[in-house]
Parts: structure tokens; sequence; C-alpha cells
């Protein structure tokens, strides 16, 4: 997600995709743990994603 599309929602927006975020980071976190997933590289990105909407959350 590219920043000015970040900028362009609202709280609730935020709010919820952070959830779903923070949801997602969870199942790939377990998964990774018992089994290598196949692209690790998605835990880096979600985590970074979260810290995104969380500033511009933080923002307003």
């Amino acid at each position: 997600m590219k920043q000015s599309e970040i900028k362009a929602l609202s709280l609730e927006q935020l709010e919820q995709n952070i959830s779903l975020e923070k949801d997602r980071i969870l199942k790939l976190q377990f998964a990774h743990a018992i089994t290598p997933i196949e692209n690790p590289m998605r835990i880096r990105q979600s985590r970074r994603l979260i810290a995104q909407l969380m500033t511009e959350l933080n923002a307003r």
C-alpha cells in the first residue's frame, strides 16, 4: 500500500487495516515457526505496513 493510499483512508479504515494486519502477521509467524513459509519477506512487509498505518493514525 502506497503512502498516498494510506493518507486517503479514514480513521475507521486505518484502525480496521491495523487489526487485520496484526492478525495476518500473527498467523504468518505461527506458520513460520512450525514450518518455514515460502516467502518470509511477507512478515517484514506486514510489520512495515503496520508501522506506516500506526504513524498515519498517530499523525491525525
